[in-house]
């Protein structure tokens, strides 16, 4: 969704607040697409300060399928964070000190979604597991070990005494 920002930005200490709907239906990256099951509108709070600063605050609630990072199940995932941009006014134009590139903000056009996906890539969880005990998948056939044992070899061996290793089973075969 775009706002238009012309007369917050033309106007000293003007606040406006308005209610946006998140257009995205999933998040891309590089680590793949990942549904948003669950989304609840944003109330931004967007104001001009003295003619020096623009703030753009809001809460974003959300609910994303992520995979396990032991399993690779998709996990429902509640997202819950907060934007606070400050953007210095300079020349009638707002620009972010802090990043070189402002994609969300184009002209006087603010895009949400563009913004939105930013605050997720910095809010994106470390680790999701489907439960705490999650016992992953097997290295050697794939299988989930949460929903059965598999029957494959589970010694793990350093990998320095491989040469070692290999000498013993030509031993074996004798």
């Amino acid at each position: 969704m775009q706002i238009d920002l012309t007369d917050v930005i033309s106007s000293i200490n003007k606040v406006v607040e308005k209610e946006v709907s998140i257009e995205m239906s999933s998040f891309s990256s590089r680590l793949g697409d990942f549904p948003i099951h669950k989304k609840s509108p944003i109330v931004l709070r967007i104001s001009n300060v003295e003619n020096r600063q623009l703030l753009i605050q809001g809460t974003v609630e959300m609910e994303v399928g992520l995979a396990c990072d032991r399993c690779l199940k998709e996990v429902p995932t509640s997202l819950h964070f907060d934007i606070n941009k400050e953007l210095e006014l300079k020349d009638g134009s707002a620009v972010d000190e802090e990043m070189e590139e402002t994609d969300y903000l184009i002209g006087f056009e603010l895009d949400v979604d563009k913004l939105v996906y930013a605050e997720i890539l910095v809010n994106w969880p470390m680790k999701v597991l489907c439960k705490d005990d999650c016992k992953g998948i097997c290295k050697v056939c794939g299988m989930n070990l949460n929903k059965g044992a598999c029957d494959c070899q589970r010694t793990e061996l350093d990998p320095r005494m491989a040469a070692i290793q290999d000498i013993f089973n030509k031993f074996k075969e004798v």
